[in-house]
């Protein structure tokens, strides 16, 4: 089956904006990274015996998709086998799984029936490498028999994930790191035609070879050069597995902030947790997430169902996002009782504060905008939002003959 051609599949994901990735596995044991047995060369067989004690005594799958509903996000993204080669379902491609170790579970069977019952896309994260595999360690790049091997291998496990599930809305790899000399193993092996053909619809992400539906820019934000959609995935506190020394948590302003700086240049935030070896999710990412959730309730159209906003006026506004006939100022700083916009070549026809639909007195002068009579300390936290109904398409705000604001990140210096 040909890749879609029709992109009403990616409606959905458009409107979501946000998102929550997963990353879980053996590595929640010593706790140290999703990366350590590379990190601190830990060897296979070694590694191995971390699933005779990997048996997660609070993992309910259900709270963490509640989680993510009451933090305003609209998807998962589970890391179903990592790079460590531990199989986070009951494979029949290898013994190396939760199901045939310790645990006895089928995380995934659980993690999509979760998504399921909270109203949430599934997806699924799966390495293309494998430092547990034979094959699959990113050596020998040249023996084709070996390449071979490991492309089965691999693309045994995706069918067994794009048919034993149900519907699954996202496949999200990592690891491609078998290229050499213009060698593209995922690329030339028909992967994705047999995950498409499987799943209608599903969306896919770009590190298998192709470009596919949307980029991923990781651990920074920025929008696609050439106007694809993308998704940026970041930490909450710089590692993606659980990270036991942790303490450089992102705030609930940080949080915000990074969500409106993807909508407004027309991305998605995906956002990770890293739970424990005991399956529990860290109380500063649920404290975090919930209190960021609350401001998201209350400011929801600014967020869902928004284009690009890349509106032609910056200085100290935050994210300018579109809904409709809607534009959507978020506040970097608070202003006092006046709030003074420029280069506004459009008609006001009313204002208000978002949360609360509480209207505002404004007056408009050329293309000057006067929000007049605002309380002296700002109504909402972390950030106050003004919903202007314009009379017209606001993309086109800007009005005739002035350069679009270029900054693209709204929290800069």
């Amino acid at each position: 089956m040909k890749k879609q051609d029709n992109k009403e599949y990616m409606q959905w994901w458009r409107d979501a904006r946000f998102g929550m990735f997963i990353h879980w596995g053996l590595y929640a044991i010593p706790g140290r990274g999703e990366w350590v047995m590379n990190v601190e060369g830990i060897p296979p067989e070694k590694y191995r015996k971390l699933a005779w004690e990997f048996n997660p005594r609070y993992c309910d799958m259900r709270q963490w998709a509640k989680l993510a509903r009451d933090a305003g996000m609209k998807y998962m993204v589970f890391t179903s086998k990592h790079h460590d080669g531990f199989s986070m379902w009951n494979t029949a491609a290898t013994d190396f799984n939760s199901f045939k170790t310790a645990a006895k579970r089928d995380f995934v069977a659980e993690y999509v029936e979760a998504c399921r019952d909270e109203g949430l896309k599934a997806g699924i994260y799966f390495s293309l490498v494998d430092w547990n595999h034979p094959d699959g360690d990113m050596k020998g790049l040249d023996d084709l028999e070996a390449r071979k091997r490991y492309v089965e291998f691999a693309t045994e496990q995706v069918r067994e994930l794009c048919t034993n599930y149900g519907k699954i809305d996202i496949m999200w790899y990592d690891g491609c790191f078998f290229k050499k000399r213009n060698q593209y193993y995922w690329r030339d092996s028909g992967l994705n035609e047999m995950v498409r053909e499987l799943q209608p619809g599903i969306i896919i992400n770009n590190r298998s070879d192709t470009p596919e539906d949307f980029g991923t820019p990781e651990q920074h934000i920025k929008p696609d050069p050439e106007g694809k959609d993308w998704e940026a995935c970041m930490t909450l506190n710089g590692s993606w597995g659980y990270y036991r020394g942790a303490e450089d948590w992102k705030s609930v302003r940080e949080v915000v902030q990074m969500v409106g700086t993807c909508a407004r240049s027309g991305g998605n935030l995906l956002l990770n947790v890293g739970p424990d070896a005991d399956g529990l999710i860290p109380a500063e990412s649920e404290r975090i997430l919930r209190e960021a959730g609350r401001w998201f309730r209350r400011n929801a159209e600014a967020v869902y169902g928004t284009r690009v906003g890349n509106i032609g006026f910056g200085g100290y506004y935050g994210p300018k996002t579109v809904n409709g006939n809607n534009l959507y100022v978020w506040t970097k700083y608070w202003p006092g009782s006046e709030f003074v916009m420029s280069k506004l070549h459009c008609k006001v026809k009313r204002a208000s504060l978002l949360s609360g639909n509480i209207p505002v007195d404004f007056e408009q002068q050329d293309h000057r905008l006067f929000l007049k009579n605002l309380p002296e300390n700002p109504p909402d936290s972390p950030f106050t939002v003004f919903k202007l109904e314009i009379g017209g398409d606001p993309y086109h705000i800007s009005g005739p003959g002035l350069e679009p604001y270029s900054d693209w990140n709204d929290f800069g210096g």
